[in-house]
């Protein structure tokens, strides 16, 4: 059975006095027994430092926002793989429809990331999610499977495995609009379906497919009740100590849930 996760992705926030404070709370409320695992990404000028906090608390991970595909070179302002892993980071977001938007990063790029990314022991979390105009025009699904099939382009079935997957509807991104747990569940069981098809049934089962729109405590709990649906990639509401801890226990509940109830 897969544990559910979730991974609060800060994106270009907080203050490093605000992030250590942060990670100080949540490293002394999470236990090391609870069933949810969990993940903090923040920018990446403040890795070093809370990896050196979370050092001695291996129930929260730490993971980059971004990086390049390249291991060293003249790339300018970039970072790469190797410093990652040398910063002992388990993890990176690759995908994120913010990138895709604002950087122009293509499927190729996404590609690239995700072999380099497997290449230096990281797991890529891998972003697919379409916009409101696609959705309407009903070619989400077709549109969310060829980013799915694009990103794991030329991987084996032990590289495919490795990968966390994540669901971003953009349209539901910061803009109040809700995707609601069953139309969620809908996209998440074809792109578990895809996984099965370019690899095996055995591998679609072990790999987490995450759910992330304008995740919030009070949105999530229909979310998370789905098989399919198995855990949250969570942007603003992951800086508030409190709504963060909401969601974990959301998740737990479900795992239990699940566990007591067997399908």
């Amino acid at each position: 059975m897969r544990n559910k996760l979730i991974i609060g992705n800060w994106k270009m926030n907080l203050g490093l006095a605000d992030a250590q404070d942060l990670v100080f709370k949540l490293k002394s409320s999470i236990g090391s027994k609870q069933s949810t695992e969990v993940a903090i990404c923040p920018p990446s000028v403040y890795l070093m430092t809370l990896m050196n906090v979370l050092k001695d608390t291996p129930q929260i991970k730490v993971g980059a926002q971004n990086m390049f595909y390249k291991e060293e070179g003249a790339y300018t302002g970039e970072t790469s793989p190797k410093m990652l892993k040398d910063l002992h980071v388990q993890m990176v977001i690759i995908g994120h429809s913010e990138r895709r938007q604002y950087f122009n990063e293509n499927d190729k790029d996404v590609n690239l990331k995700v072999k380099s990314a497997l290449k230096f022991g990281l797991t890529p979390i891998l972003c697919v999610g379409e916009d409101l105009k696609t959705r309407e025009n009903g070619e989400a699904e077709n549109y969310v499977k060829n980013q799915l099939i694009e990103g794991i382009k030329g991987l084996n079935n032990s590289e495919i495995e490795k990968i966390i997957i994540a669901y971003e509807p953009i349209w539901a991104i910061g803009t109040g609009k809700i995707c609601s747990g069953e139309d969620a569940n809908k996209i998440i069981k074809m792109i578990r379906s895809t996984i099965k098809d370019k690899s095996s049934s055995n591998v679609s089962d072990k790999v987490k497919i995450l759910y992330g729109g304008s995740v919030k405590s009070d949105n999530f709990k229909e979310h998370i009740q789905y098989e399919d649906i198995d855990g949250g990639l969570v942007g603003g509401a992951s800086l508030n100590f409190e709504e963060f801890i909401k969601l974990i226990d959301l998740a737990n509940t479900a795992h239990e849930q699940t566990q007591s109830h067997p399908v």
